[in-house]
C-alpha cells in the first residue's frame, strides 16, 4: 500500500503544479498560493511514504533527486507568491514541473525493468497521462470553486482548464486502451494465467471498476462540465467537477493498485 500511496500522491502533486501553468494570473494570488501549498504538502507526504527502490532499478538516485528538487522549488514558489521574487516564480514552477516529470519517467522505466513489465514507453505514457488527468481535474475543481471568491473572474479561465481536462481524459483512455491491448497479446498475470482470463476472473473486478469509474465517469462528467461552462454556469460546473474529481481519484488509485499487484500500468 505504501507504493500505491506514494505513486498516487506524487502523480497528483506534479499534475497540480503543471496545471497551474495553464491558469491565468487573473485567478489571483490566493488561488496560486493554495494550489502550490496543496501540491507541496502532497509531494512531501509522498516522499514520506516512498518505498525503498528495488535492487537493480536504473537511475533510482536520480529519480529521488529530481523529486526532491521539485519539492524544494515548489516550497520556495509557494513561500514567495505575492511577496518577492516575482520574476523567478515562473522558473521555480517550471523547475517543479520538469523535475517532477523527470522523476515520473524514472519511476516508469525502473518499474518496467525491475518488474519485467511492458515497454518502458507504455509505462512512461501511463505515468505522465495519469499525472495530467489527476492534476487537471483537481485544479479545475478548485478553480470552479474560486468563482465564489472572485465572482468577477472571466469564465474563460474555467473553460480553458476544462478543455485541458477533456484532452487529458481522451489521452488517458487511449493509453489505457493501448496497455490493455498489449496485455491481451503478450502479458500474463502473476498466477501464470493470460490477461484475458484475469479480466474475466473475480480479481478482474478491480480492472472493470478502474475503467468504469476512472475513464468512463470522467469522460461523461468532463463533457457535462464543458457544456455548463459554455453557458457560464460556474456553480453547476463546479458541482459536476466535485463528482468528476472523485471518480478520477477512484480510478487512479485502482490503477496504481493494478500496477503493483498485476504489473500492468493502467
Amino acid at each position: 500500500m505504501a507504493s500505491v500511496l506514494f505513486l498516487f500522491l506524487a502523480h497528483l502533486a506534479v499534475g497540480i503544479a503543471a496545471s497551474l501553468l495553464l491558469v491565468g494570473q487573473a485567478a489571483g494570488v490566493k488561488f496560486f498560493r493554495f494550489n502550490a501549498g496543496l501540491a507541496a504538502v502532497l509531494l512531501l507526504i509522498a516522499l514520506a511514504f516512498r518505498p525503498d527502490p528495488p535492487a537493480g532499478a536504473p537511475a533510482a538516485g536520480f529519480g529521488l533527486g529530481a523529486l526532491l528538487t521539485a519539492a524544494g522549488a515548489l516550497l520556495v514558489y509557494w513561500a514567495t507568491i505575492g511577496r518577492a521574487l516575482a520574476t523567478l516564480r515562473p522558473v521555480l514552477l517550471w523547475t517543479t514541473v520538469l523535475g517532477g516529470g523527470a522523476a515520473l519517467v524514472v519511476q516508469a522505466v525502473g518499474w518496467s525493468v525491475v518488474e519485467a513489465g511492458p515497454s518502458p514507453w507504455l509505462a512512461i505514457a501511463s505515468f505522465l497521462s495519469s499525472s495530467a488527468l489527476l492534476g487537471g481535474s483537481c485544479t479545475a475543481m478548485i478553480l470552479g470553486h474560486w468563482y465564489l471568491v472572485l465572482p468577477s473572474m472571466d469564465v474563460s479561465l474555467l473553460q480553458r482548464i476544462v478543455k485541458f481536462h477533456i484532452g487529458t481524459t481522451v489521452v488517458r483512455i487511449a493509453v489505457v486502451g493501448t496497455v490493455i491491448a498489449a496485455a491481451l497479446a503478450t502479458w500474463q498475470a502473476p498466477s501464470g494465467a493470460g490477461f484475458d482470463r484475469y479480466m474475466l476472473s473475480i480479481e478482474g473486478v478491480f480492472l472493470w471498476q478502474r475503467v468504469l469509474f476512472g475513464l468512463l465517469g470522467p469522460a461523461v462528467l468532463s463533457y457535462l462540465t464543458w457544456e455548463t461552462a459554455k453557458i457560464r454556469s460556474t456553480q453547476s460546473a463546479t458541482g459536476i467537477l466535485y463528482v468528476d474529481f472523485f471518480t478520477v481519484i477512484v480510478g487512479e488509485v485502482l490503477a496504481k493498485y493494478l500496477l503493483v499487484s498485476q504489473r500492468v500500468p493502467l
